[in-house]
């Protein structure tokens, strides 16, 4: 098992957010977590990657190691777990290029820092071929690609995703989706936060519905795309 989380519990000060949640991610999987607006989704990520405080009983573990023991920065830079954000966050006043070598400031294998860049143009070559035009220029899907490549220049064995999909014309879409398929083929394991929930279930192969803080379903994705419950909350029938 590559993470495992047991009893995932957050509150933002009386408002709880997640209710002691259960689930685990083997090694290569892309596993999806749908949900409506306010689920929780986006703070079960948050968790993960040390961004948010959780309360004493919950347990999270990357293999034999304690993710609670470690600060949001060490988890990226000593565990290799990176977090693409809803809202991109990127700094948008930095080139292309800029915004990938920001991501290595904590990385301590230096020499290998020029070839992970030619890998994140060779899967996304619209940012090669904008390598030096600042961020904040880009396009929302061409933003969304710096993101995803910035997190793969920091770490590369979990990939924690919130909304990729968020404002993107389709084509984009699965120009993205296609890229973190290649991605996952190379090694990466992916946790897809994603609204889009019939998008989500057709990348992924298992899936959890999170319902107001609690996990009401799992299962293999291709039974979550066909299970009535699913279909009419979240499929549009």
């Amino acid at each position: 098992m590559l993470l495992s989380v047991r009893n995932l519990q957050v509150s933002y000060g009386r408002i709880k957010a997640l209710h002691g949640i259960d689930f685990e991610i083997e090694e290569g999987e892309i596993v999806t977590i749908i949900g409506a607006n306010g689920a929780g989704k986006s703070t079960t990520l948050r968790a993960i990657s040390r961004m948010v405080p959780v309360e004493k009983d919950t347990r999270m573990m990357l293999r034999d190691i304690d993710l609670l023991k470690y600060p949001a920065d060490k988890v990226v830079s000593e565990l290799g777990i990176s977090h693409v954000p809803e809202g991109r966050r990127l700094f948008g006043n930095l080139t292309v290029l800029e915004n990938l070598q920001l991501a290595t400031f904590a990385r301590k294998d230096r020499h290998n820092v020029e070839a992970d860049i030619q890998r994140v143009f060779n899967i996304f070559p619209r940012l090669e071929e904008r390598r030096l035009q600042k961020a904040g220029t880009l396009s929302g899907g061409e933003q969304q690609m710096l993101a995803i490549g910035r997190a793969l220049m920091s770490g590369r064995k979990i990939m924690l995703l919130d909304e990729p999909s968020m404002g993107l014309a389709p084509l984009l879409m699965l120009d993205v989706f296609n890229a973190l398929k290649e991605i996952n083929q190379e090694g990466t394991t992916i946790l897809l936060v994603e609204q889009n929930a019939r998008m989500a279930l057709k990348f992924a192969q298992r899936g959890y519905v999170l319902e107001s803080g609690n996990l009401v379903m799992q299962g293999p994705s291709a039974e979550l795309l066909e299970n009535p419950d699913v279909k009419k909350a979240y499929l549009g029938g």
